[in-house]
C-alpha cells in the first residue's frame, strides 16, 4: 500500500447493519477524489465491531461497485488466531492481496517476542505467497504494539510477505526507527499532519481518517507540506469520540442520516456537532465536494 489509501468509516442501515449501497456509493468518491486505495474496517470503520462475515460482505459490495481488489486493504485484524487467518484467506480468495493486521489485542503484557510469534502464526496459517501484510501499530488505541524489532525480525523471516508497517503514533521518531530498519518496506504514517515529513524521508504515504471528510485537503499534502496549518486544523476540530463525531460530520456533509450511526459499545454523538464542525470546514474552503 502506497500513496493515499482511505481508513474508510462504515455506514450502517437502520437496523445496524452495514449499509452496502453506501459504502460503495462512499469508496467510489474517496478513488474520485484521489484516494489511492481503500482500507474498510479499521480503526476508523469500527473494524474490531464486525464479524468476519460482514467485512467479506463488504468487500464483496465493493468488487461489485467496481473497485479493483489491488485497491482494497482489509482490515483482518483479531484477538483470535485463527479467525485472523481464516479472515486473511478469505479476503485473499476474493481477489485481494492487502491486509491490515492489528497484533491480539487483549493479552496487554504479552511480550514482543509473543507479538512476533502471533503475527508469525498467522502468516504461516494464511500459507500464501500472495499475501502483503501491514503491521498496524496503534498502541493508543489497541493498548498492544508493534516494535521496530518485531517488525524487523519479521521482514527478515517473510520478506515481502511483510509488506511494511501503519504507524499510526504521530511520533514522526518511531516512523523513522520503522523507515530504518526497512527502507524499501511500506512505512505509512496516520496523522496527517506527518504526511508531507513523512514522504519526503522515504515513507510510503499514509492511510489516514480525515481523508472520509476533507480529501482534497488531505490530497495536497502529497504535494506540498504548505496546508499543513490548515490540515491540523482542520483535525483540531474533532472532538471525541473521534469515529462518531467523523461520521457526524458526514451526515451533515451529505445529508445521509445513516452516517451517523455507530456500533456499540460507541454512541451516535449530538448531529449538531457534526453540522457544526462541517460548517467550519466549509468556512475553511475544505468541505467534501458535492
Amino acid at each position: 500500500m502506497r500513496g493515499l489509501w482511505a481508513a474508510m468509516a462504515t455506514p450502517l442501515d437502520v437496523e445496524g447493519r452495514v449499509d452496502h449501497d453506501l459504502l460503495a456509493k462512499h469508496g467510489l468518491w474517496l478513488l474520485s477524489q484521489g484516494c489511492d486505495g481503500l482500507v474498510p474496517f479499521g480503526t476508523t470503520g469500527e473494524g474490531p465491531s464486525f464479524a468476519a462475515v460482514e467485512r467479506l460482505a463488504a468487500v464483496e459490495a465493493l468488487l461489485r461497485a467496481g473497485v479493483p481488489a489491488t485497491r482494497i486493504g482489509l482490515g483482518t485484524g483479531c484477538p483470535a488466531i485463527p479467525d485472523t487467518v481464516a479472515l486473511t484467506r478469505d479476503a485473499l480468495s476474493l481477489g485481494l492481496t492487502h491486509a491490515l493486521i492489528l497484533p491480539p489485542y487483549f493479552f496487554r503484557d504479552a511480550d514482543e517476542r509473543g507479538i512476533e510469534d502471533a503475527f508469525a502464526a498467522v502468516i504461516d496459517g494464511v500459507g500464501s505467497d500472495r499475501l502483503r501484510a501491514t503491521l498496524y501499530h496503534i498502541p493508543q488505541i489497541s493498548g498492544v504494539a508493534v516494535t521496530p524489532a518485531v517488525f524487523g525480525r519479521l521482514r527478515s523471516r517473510y520478506g515481502a510477505l511483510v509488506a511494511g508497517v501503519k504507524d499510526s503514533t504521530g511520533d514522526l521518531a518511531q516512523f523513522r526507527e520503522f523507515l530504518g530498519i526497512a527502507p524499501d518496506a511500506d512505512i505509512l504514517v496516520g496523522a496527517e499532519g506527518d504526511i508531507a515529513r513523512a514522504l519526503a524521508e522515504g515513507g510510503a504515504g499514509s492511510i489516514c481518517a480525515m481523508v472520509n471528510i476533507v480529501p482534497r485537503l488531505v490530497r495536497a499534502m502529497f504535494e506540498t507540506p504548505a496546508g499543513e496549518a490548515a490540515m491540523r486544523a482542520a483535525i483540531g476540530l474533532m472532538t471525541a469520540p473521534f469515529q462518531a463525531t467523523l461520521k457526524s460530520v458526514l451526515a451533515a456533509q451529505t445529508g445521509e442520516a445513516a452516517w451517523r450511526a455507530v456500533r456499540p459499545p460507541l454512541r451516535e454523538v449530538d448531529p449538531g456537532v457534526g453540522t457544526r464542525i462541517a460548517a467550519r470546514l466549509a468556512a475553511l474552503a475544505i468541505a467534501k465536494a458535492a
